[in-house]
């Protein structure tokens, strides 16, 4: 008799900041997979509102009580992390058509380069508006964030962005 096979997903990104949209993401992935690691990564020619380590932190903070959720800081390429970290699929996000198209390509190059698979899933209808570029647009200019972010993204985002 085989041992159960247990699932492991790796949800890579920036994060930047961390919003109610991912947590939707990962918390409806969390029922799906037996584990799954939120892999931070930094974008090489971006310069990032939040730090890799603050991004984690704020991640960890937004996550307590969804089981089987752990977060690491990675770099290079996602199908070396998912090796790294024993993963056999990635979760990914799509809000638009445009998205899935960008998903596609992606979830092709790594299944070809690696063999893991990509799970694509839909945000909850109120969230396919929200992204971590309007939360840091918004928010830089004063707007108020609160119902796109967890509540500890909205105090480092009010700590980042006060308001005169």
């Amino acid at each position: 008799m085989s041992a159960p096979r247990t699932t492991h997903a790796l949800f890579p990104g920036t994060f930047d900041p961390f919003t109610l949209g991912h947590l939707d993401l990962l918390t409806r992935a969390a029922s799906l997979f037996d584990r799954v690691t939120v892999a931070v990564a930094s974008h090489p020619s971006k310069q990032g509102l939040f730090s890799v380590e603050e991004r984690v932190a704020l991640i960890e903070t937004a996550c307590e009580g969804v089981e089987g959720v752990h977060c690491v800081a990675i770099s290079g390429l996602v199908v070396a992390a998912c090796e790294e970290f024993g993963c056999d699929a990635i979760l990914r996000g799509a809000r638009s058509g445009s998205d899935f198209d960008y998903e596609i390509q992606m979830a092709n190059t790594n299944r070809e380069l690696s063999g893991v698979e990509t799970v694509i899933l839909a945000p909850g209808a109120a969230r396919t508006h929200i992204s971590s570029t309007l939360v840091r647009q918004v928010a830089s200019m004063g707007g108020d964030v609160s119902s796109f972010v967890p509540a500890g993204v909205l105090r480092a985002l009010r700590e980042r962005f006060p308001k005169d």
